[in-house]
């Protein structure tokens, strides 16, 4: 089976409405931000999308440069005023620069683990930091069997669902694994939030979701009315918590 970095289909499908993915991906915990700005001034954001955690960081006070090998997300971070360069970070060519740290919000999963860790070496300053995290979710017990059901039935076998949080730690430790070879002992920076959602605001994200950019219209149709019957039956929102999970590595 593809580790998620070798699947480029997916990987490299986010764009296909960046609009749409800057509008209803959530954003990331200030405690977060100020911990990297803290870092240094100099950040390289891999994996930049659409610019949700540059801007972010920008207001922060830090300088910010992305790298995303989706042309039209990086052509909406420019037009947001988050300066990218398009390529994989692995084929990514720094040039003699440098940075306080280096960045990835939702896209580390996509960089070739052990590379990504070398690469990043190479580009930070003595004392500068590796930092990877993700927004992972907990569907609540109300709607989690419920979606489960519309996933099975829309899309049998398939191993496209909804992410939950069980997928994350996987996902940093695969990451962690990768560092070691290059940093020393990764730490994990945990920060915990929630966020209410009505039917129409967790629907309009469904889409941008991984996997679910390459569906097919109507399967992706049919996964939208039976998600959003399943929110109205609960009364037409709901609270998602969330914990932001982040991976660190020291140069």
């Amino acid at each position: 089976m593809a580790r998620p970095h070798e699947a480029r289909q997916v990987a490299e499908s986010f764009g296909e409405d960046a609009e749409r993915y800057d509008r209803t991906r959530p954003r990331y915990p200030d405690a977060l931000v100020e911990r990297i700005a803290a870092t240094g001034p100099d950040v390289l954001d891999v994996g930049s999308g659409t610019g949700i955690a540059a801007r972010q960081l920008q207001a922060a006070g830090c300088r910010v440069l992305g790298v995303e090998p989706d042309a039209r997300m990086a052509a909406f971070g420019r037009s947001h005023g988050v300066p990218a360069e398009v390529a994989t970070f692995e084929a990514w060519e720094p040039a003699g620069r440098v940075f306080d740290a280096v960045v990835a919000g939702q896209a580390w999963h996509w960089v070739d683990p052990v590379a990504g860790a070398a690469k990043a070496a190479r580009v930070l300053r003595p004392g500068g930091r590796l930092v990877v995290f993700w927004n992972a979710f907990d569907v609540p017990p109300e709607l989690a069997d419920a979606f489960n059901a519309v996933y099975g039935r829309v899309l049998p076998g398939s191993p496209v669902s909804l992410t939950t949080r069980d997928a994350y730690p996987t996902l940093a430790a695969i990451a962690a694994d990768g560092m070691r070879g290059v940093f020393g002992e990764p730490e994990e920076w945990r920060f915990p939030w929630q966020r209410e959602y009505t039917r129409d605001e967790w629907l309009a994200q469904v889409p941008t979701f991984g996997g679910h950019t390459t569906l097919a219209a109507d399967q992706r149709a049919a996964l939208v009315a039976g998600i959003g019957a399943a929110i109205d039956a609960v009364g037409g929102r709901f609270v998602m918590g969330y914990t932001t999970l982040a991976v660190v590595a020291a140069a």
